[in-house]
């Protein structure tokens, strides 16, 4: 008899209505492939049925789903799980903590400072110039995320996004062209898959542009020399490592005058019909369903083992 595998998908996170599409997608693939599979959302169905199951697939985007909670829940029911471990998943959750620990690696990222109040926002325009991108560091899907052109937009961008977190991250902006780069596998044997280039109308990647918009642009591979290509990939694996990353993962850059400067990285990336993880896999040869098999197969605890 086979694995009772479970999908979760939903959640709480303001990242839900994409969840659900990537959980659905990921469910009728592994379905297609024979696999004993079910679709569960955490924020409606009671958490101790998932002691049922033999294995999990983490479709939850944002908080309580990819910042390490759901991962420790699965840890406790020793449900071998999809993706990062708890702490890798709460790290790379953080914008703020990743920055420092690929600072801290010696990895390229823009400049940028943490912002408590409106007065420290004004202080980090000072100090890192404008164009300036205030981020909220819990949240994805460009959600809680405001570019400021002009000191008068200052106060609206603010209160935009200090609702989602408490701390902000103010990012000096870089201008150049947008790469993604999945990675997949653990330590030495990870690998990333080819560099896909998102050109979205006007340069703006935002919510509707990224899951909605036919107007976005997607090139996998990207058009870039041999050599380029190679180095991007191996930052981005460094990245993945310096982190602790393991299973599969998205690392988000931005490439300027090939100098490329890392982003963020995702550790449960979507699996929508717009989604960069799968378009990368097929450019390898991978088709979604094999990929979603493949991702399974790599499925674990992480704690004493």
């Amino acid at each position: 008899m086979g694995d009772k595998v479970v999908v979760l998908y939903g959640g709480w996170s303001a990242e839900r209505e994409v969840s659900l599409m990537s959980g659905k997608g990921v469910y009728d693939a592994l379905h297609s492939k024979g696999v004993d599979v079910t679709l569960f959302d955490p924020s409606k169905e009671p958490l101790e049925r998932l002691a049922q199951f033999d294995k999990a697939f983490i479709m939850l985007h944002g908080r309580y789903g990819e910042d390490g909670v759901i991962q420790g829940l699965l840890e406790l029911l020793r449900i071998p799980y999809t993706g990062c471990g708890v702490m890798a998943s709460a790290i790379a959750m953080d914008k703020i903590m990743t920055k420092k620990i690929w600072l801290e690696s010696g990895l390229p990222t823009a400049k940028y400072m943490e912002v408590n109040s409106l007065s420290e926002l004004y202080h980090a325009i000072e100090t890192l110039g404008l164009p300036l991108m205030l981020k909220a560091p819990h949240e994805g899907s460009t959600i809680g995320l405001v570019k400021i052109t002009s000191v008068d937009q200052v106060a609206t961008a603010y209160e935009a996004v200090s609702k989602y977190d408490d701390t902000l991250l103010a990012e000096a902006f870089i201008s150049g062209r947008e790469l993604t780069v999945a990675v997949i596998g653990k330590g030495k044997d990870a690998k990333a898959l080819p560099i896909v280039e998102i050109k979205a109308p006007d340069g703006n990647y935002d919510y509707q542009n990224k899951y909605f918009s036919d107007e976005t642009q997607y090139v996998c591979p990207a058009h870039l020399d041999e050599h380029l290509t190679q180095s991007i990939q191996d930052l981005c694996v460094k990245a993945y490592n310096a982190l602790g990353c393991e299973g599969w993962a998205r690392v988000d850059l931005l490439l300027d005058n090939d100098r490329a400067y890392l982003l963020e990285i995702n550790t449960a990336p979507g699996m929508t019909a717009h989604s960069l993880v799968p378009m990368s896999a097929k450019s390898a040869g991978i088709e979604y369903a094999d990929l979603c098999v493949l991702l399974l197969e790599m499925a674990s605890c992480k704690v004493n083992r």
